[in-house]
């Protein structure tokens, strides 16, 4: 999946950017006090996608 997709999905979800890093995006999820590193790749592999999604304590995002 896109990492673009992948984004809008989170911030649809109530979470936002809490620092940019060289290599990775923290995204924190204000809801569930939870956060997650999200990688600066243009292509982000499904498996990842899904750890993330866990790792925010959001539903997983559906990939097509």
């Amino acid at each position: 999946m896109k990492r673009e997709q992948l984004l809008k999905y989170l911030f649809k979800n109530g979470c936002i950017v809490e620092r940019e890093g060289k290599n990775h995006t923290i995204i924190y999820n204000p809801n569930t006090n939870l956060s997650s590193t999200l990688p600066r790749h243009n292509e982000i592999n499904t498996f990842t996608g899904r750890k993330i999604c866990k790792d925010l304590g959001i539903k997983i995002i559906n990939i097509k």
